[in-house]
């Protein structure tokens, strides 16, 4: 079987799809999970496209630091892939990278000088990028020959005009690429190739906010299928509250912090990416499931916070947009948090929004009702699709 290999390193997981290529590119992958726990105690969890499931214990390497960890990982999950699928032909892997600076719009393939540029943009997504590396030499040290691909969470984002791109800080530093970048474009250009189905051919062109909403949540403003403003910024900690992100702050707070708190650049790091958003707030939970069911009253604040701070946004980016023709949830917390969906749509009635409560409660495709003005949808994300279209177009068949 030709295949396509799909991976999303994280710090301590490995997520994957295998994607079968003939006679094209199919919709469903063969296989597909992650490996979790890695560096503590290592597990396979994957299913294949017949519903089966399985599990698995990954053996540890001899090394212990990160880099022997994630490649045996790696090199379990690939004989585990062999093992299930006789006859296995890779022809390829793409991979989620989530910085690619200014300097990519698009997937581009890998070598040794690109990584190396790469490398670069480490310190803007500590806590994506230095894994999604990690796997890209992985693979390279595994599967030499292999042709790698880099699909950027960014690249979606390059089509915003320049105003939205621009901080009001000295040109120099705009120069240098202190700018906003966006994030979770992988995403939004997958939602993108589903607008005309899920809200119509008219909408679909015109002004769309979509919500990308998770345990790292953003929203994107579209014209005609393209990013023209984004919650996120220089980082993927800009914008709205997330699990245990921050979310904008008054950059005051970081220089309270600093001069009467005595918190350096690790401590900081820590607070902002580590132990804020629903989890700070609440003291609770990161998991929206878990504050959705919690009957303490910070939890419950964590939850209407949270909706707050999207509806504000989405004032702002219809603003960016010039109107809202349409809304669109995905991610996690988009596509199954229903009172989180309403909590957002009943503080965004004044751009016309009227959300049918009924088909919101059973996660119905098309939620609004049907003398709203603006169109509502619920449209399941999938990057790792997005990933492997990429792949294979770069590569070729």
């Amino acid at each position: 079987m030709k295949a396509l290999w799909v991976l999303n390193a994280g710090s301590s997981s490995l997520k994957f799809a295998l994607y079968p290529v003939e006679p094209d590119l199919s919709d469903t992958p063969a296989l597909a999970g992650q490996i979790e726990g890695i560096g503590t105690h290592p597990r396979l969890h994957a299913h294949a496209a017949s519903g089966e499931r399985f599990e698995a214990g990954v053996p540890h390497p001899a090394g212990n630091d990160q880099d022997s960890q994630h490649q045996g990982a790696l090199d379990f999950l690939l004989d585990w892939m062999k093992t299930h699928t006789p006859r296995l032909d890779l022809i390829g892997v793409g991979h989620r990278v989530v910085h690619g600076g200014a300097a990519h719009s698009a997937p581009v393939r890998l070598d040794a000088a690109l990584l190396d540029e790469l490398r670069k943009f480490e310190p803007l997504a500590p806590l994506h990028q230095p894994h999604n590396l990690r796997a890209i030499r992985a693979v390279g040290r595994t599967m030499p020959a292999l042709p790698q691909v880099a699909c950027f969470d960014t690249a979606f984002h390059r089509t915003q005009p320049a105003l939205a791109q621009r901080f009001a800080i000295p040109r120099a530093l705009h120069d240098e690429g202190v700018r906003r970048y966006g994030f979770h474009g992988l995403s939004y250009e997958y939602i993108a190739r589903q607008l005309s189905t899920a809200v119509g051919a008219e909408r679909a062109r015109g002004a769309v906010i979509v919500a990308h909403l998770g345990n790292g949540a953003s929203m994107c403003a579209m014209r005609d299928g393209k990013s023209v403003a984004s919650s996120m910024g220089f980082t993927a900690i800009d914008g709205l509250m997330m699990g245990t992100r921050s979310g904008t702050l008054d950059p005051g707070v970081l220089l309270y912090l600093m001069d009467q708190k005595g918190l350096d650049s690790t401590a900081l790091t820590r607070l902002l990416y580590k132990e804020s958003g629903l989890l700070g707030v609440s003291g609770v939970s990161a998991d929206m499931r878990d504050l959705l069911a919690s009957p303490a009253p910070e939890a419950h604040e964590a939850v209407e916070l949270f909706c707050y701070r999207a509806a504000r946004e989405l004032g702002s980016l219809a603003a960016a947009a010039g109107g809202c023709d349409a809304l669109v949830f995905t991610g996690g917390i988009g596509e199954h948090a229903a009172a989180v969906r309403e909590g957002i749509v009943a503080r965004s009635a004044w751009l016309g929004l009227q959300l049918d409560t009924e088909a919101n409660a059973r996660h119905a495709g098309r939620i609004d009702r049907t003398d709203s003005p603006v169109a509502i949808a619920v449209i399941p994300t999938n990057e790792e699709w997005m990933i492997a279209r990429h792949a294979l177009d770069l590569i070729g068949a």
